[in-house]
């Protein structure tokens, strides 16, 4: 089983959370909020893998102005290609908090769709089970 390392930033703007839609066609949790976030590269520092996951999936123009570890945790999930294949691989998340300045947003192709959302939306949401997770532990839902 293949091991990944995935960086998951909490980004924060006036009291609202970013929440990703994502793509129905792939991933780990096709069509469900989301949190954004990815692999680290090998060799990759924390926070750089963290910034250049937010830069690919969110565009150039997010303002991301503070950064703070929050958490971590494991799980065994399977990932879906957009050819239909899977693949079962044991994932470990670095999660931070992020403050952005501004909500100037371009996302790729990974995203439906996405949102800033107020804690008390959240519960009525489909997030994802690692997103509602993350959420319930910061005591949000």
């Amino acid at each position: 089983m293949r091991q990944r390392i995935i960086v998951c930033p909490v980004i924060q703007n006036d009291g609202e959370y970013l929440l990703c839609k994502m793509a129905s066609d792939r991933g780990v949790f096709p069509g469900q909020w989301a949190l954004p976030g990815g692999g680290m590269e090998p060799g990759e520092m924390m926070e750089t893998a963290l910034r250049r996951e937010i830069m690919e999936e969110l565009g150039e123009e997010l303002r991301i102005t503070d950064v703070k570890p929050w958490a971590f945790r494991d799980d065994i999930r399977t990932k879906m290609y957009p050819d239909g294949s899977t693949e079962e691989i044991y994932m470990i998340y670095l999660i931070f908090d992020c403050i952005a300045a501004n909500r100037n947003i371009t996302f790729n192709e990974e995203f439906q769709e996405i949102i800033w959302v107020a804690p008390e939306a959240m519960k009525s949401m489909d997030l994802n089970e690692a997103t509602r997770v993350t959420f319930f532990q910061k005591g949000l839902i």
